[in-house]
């Protein structure tokens, strides 16, 4: 029994042993594991438990218009952050801090006591600002510096520019479109801390910069959108409309030099609405800034009216169903089905050849075209002239157009989109279609960006845009420019008439819907030289008060864009005879009608016997007048007043 016992003493003592010996060898192999193939992540983690991640951010890249002049920038500002272990004093930091930073202390006391490694104070604190706090030697205050996106024009092409959120990335507008570029690549600094957190002093700082942005050149010149915008302005406060806006795009390859919408906003301060906001909410507050950014050009749809008659006569002298030559009769109205559609002059223009009807723009004489292309012929040319797609500009929030399905179209709805009612298209649309028609039938892509530089001005990126030959023949073309400059010389447009420059246009007066409503679009569609077209513009005047027909209202603001912006762009006036002949420059000069009877201007105006006089509204006194007192124009010109 005890030989039994002893054995099974030493037996037990064996697996003892072995099993220890087999510990100490599992050990050491998972020792050597770590120390030959884990030790250079584990040292990572170690490195991680003690270092402090702080993101530099990269200086976001310059846009510049298309002569080199800056429109968006960076202006330095810092961080300031707050580091809770570090913190020995919470309330005297947030003190501090609130009074400095002009915050609430209750909320600054609560980010100081956060349990989080770093808590962001505020963000774009101006320099001055920081040194001060800097000064303050406040423990566990972090002092960073940082980038504000910085607009030297302040409102200038503001919905199409955009702006930056506090993360310094592209909120709307070219901000947005161009982000890849613009934004750069941030840096960090790393900082070494003990087991509580607190940062090591004299021990060297990791830093990896942040690579800077590349910069946008724009095609938009400073100088034209400037001037326009003032012209929108004093347009929208004179109408007393509820916005104005105005494209300016060379038609031969799609750069745009300006688009100005009113009212717009200021893009150093994009958040601020200039109304009373108290008792408001900020879903209310948020679709009134939407409002405002919004860039109706591209964003927004309307009925063209008039001015897609370019593209109606395009059509119809292209698929042969009209000539120049062809002679029309207009009553008044066309009988269309069950459906007496009228002509904007009432008594009618009676017999007119095709031109005429252009002059003219009279209604039935584009109904009959429409009917003689049909409906099929009728989508084919929109399809041509880009209507079903989008103009593909560089810009986010881009609409499409609203129309009638192919199927549903009948000769009622076919005889109104023929003079450009009942279907919708953006301004752009329209825009990028009346270049077709007049650059040779090319369809050209809208855009701002030209191409991206670096720092020390080498081109990173040439953009290209497509330019596709698919509407009209160059012949069809160039009778459209002729009879479009007809339109300016003897027809609705002669209103933006520029002595010296060979202009080509289009008048329109849009109702807004619903019908009978008495809001309307007062629109010009131009461009210069007419034979040789170099930049196509499109002016809309949403709601104008008291006249609102597109040749009395808007013309003038062509001629008035074109006087200055002709030769600016270097386009030489040559004079013809016919500019001496026909329009006499200086021949009249309007005298003051405002605040007589109607029977009381006619009598001032009887000596002048050939001004055709039209009254409008239903008053005895004149309370506005085109064209404006103290203007000239020549003797066979239209006077139009309007009395209530």
């Amino acid at each position: 029994m005890l030989m039994k016992t002893k054995t099974f003493s030493r037996r037990r003592m064996f697996v003892v042993v072995i099993v220890c010996f087999l510990s100490i060898c599992v050990l050491t192999g998972r020792l050597s594991y770590i120390m030959f193939f884990k030790s250079e992540e584990l040292q990572k983690l170690a490195d991680s438990l003690h270092e402090r991640e702080r993101t530099i951010k990269a200086k976001r890249g310059n846009m510049l218009d298309r002569n080199g002049v800056t429109i968006a920038q960076n202006k330095p500002v810092n961080t300031i952050s707050v580091i809770f272990s570090q913190i020995k004093d919470a309330e005297g930091v947030a003190k501090i801090l609130a009074e400095k930073l002009e915050l609430n202390y209750e909320d600054v006391l609560k980010k100081v006591k956060k349990r989080v490694a770093l808590t962001v104070i505020k963000t774009n604190v101006e320099r001055d600002l920081a040194d001060e706090i800097r000064a303050c030697n406040l423990p566990g205050v972090m002092i960073d510096e940082d980038y504000r996106r910085w607009y030297p024009y302040g409102t200038l092409a503001s919905q199409v520019i955009g702006f930056t959120g506090a993360d310094n990335q592209g909120i709307i507008g070219l901000e947005v479109s161009y982000e890849e570029y613009l934004k750069g690549t941030a840096g960090q600094i790393l900082t070494v801390t003990d087991a509580r957190g607190i940062e090591l002093e004299n021990i060297a700082e990791n830093r990896i910069e942040p690579i800077d942005g590349n910069h946008l050149v724009t095609t938009i010149d400073v100088n034209i959108q400037s001037y326009v915008e003032q012209i929108a302005e004093k347009v929208m406060q004179g109408k007393s409309a509820i916005g104005v806006s105005i494209i300016l795009m060379n038609p031969q390859n799609g750069e745009i030099l300006a688009m100005a919408n009113k009212p717009d906003f200021d893009l150093n301060e994009p958040f601020a609405l200039d109304i009373d906001t108290t008792g408001l909410t900020s879903e209310e507050k948020q679709k009134l800034l939407n409002q405002i950014w919004r860039n109706f050009n591209i964003s927004d749809t309307y009925e063209p009216g008039s001015a897609f008659k370019v593209v109606t006569a395009s059509a119809g002298l292209e698929e042969g169903v009209v000539a120049e030559t062809s002679t029309f009769s207009c009553p008044g109205f066309r009988i269309v089905e069950d459906r007496r559609i009228r002509c904007h002059k009432v008594g009618g223009h009676g017999a007119q050849t095709f031109v005429q009807g252009i002059q003219n723009s009279c209604n039935p004489v584009f109904m009959d075209v429409g009917a003689a292309l049909g409906v099929d012929n009728w989508y084919k040319y929109l399809d041509k002239f880009g209507l079903f797609d989008k103009t593909g500009v560089d810009l986010p929030g881009e609409a499409r157009t609203i129309i009638h399905k192919k199927e549903n179209v009948g000769p009622v709805e076919l005889a109104t989109m023929s003079f450009g009612q009942s279907f919708q298209i953006t301004p752009l649309q329209l825009v990028r279609a009346a270049a077709s028609v007049i650059n040779g039938g090319n369809l050209v892509t809208p855009h701002f960006g030209d191409k991206v530089i670096n720092n020390d001005g080498e081109t990173v990126v040439e953009f290209e845009y497509p330019i596709t030959k698919q509407s009209i023949s160059a012949e069809t073309s160039a009778a459209m420019c002729r009879l479009l400059e007809s339109v300016v010389s003897e027809g609705t447009g002669r209103r933006c008439y520029v002595p010296g420059f060979r202009i080509g246009g289009k008048t329109a007066t849009s109702e807004k819907l619903p019908r009978r409503n008495g809001k309307y679009i007062a629109s010009f569609l131009a461009f210069a030289p007419a034979d040789d077209p170099q930049v196509i513009a499109l002016v809309l005047v949403n709601e104008p008060k008291g006249i609102y027909y597109g040749g009395a209202v808007v013309g003038p603001i062509i001629q008035e864009i074109f006087t200055t912006v002709l030769p600016y762009l270097g386009i030489e006036e040559v004079y013809s005879e016919r500019d001496y002949l026909n329009y006499n420059v200086g021949n009249i000069e309007v005298p003051n009608l405002l605040g007589l009877t109607v029977a009381e201007a006619k009598k001032v105006l009887k000596d002048y016997t050939k001004l055709e006089i039209e009254i409008l509204g239903e008053g005895d006194m004149v309370v506005e007048q085109f064209p404006l007192e103290g203007e000239f124009i020549n003797e066979d010109s239209k006077v139009i007043l309007y009395a209530e």
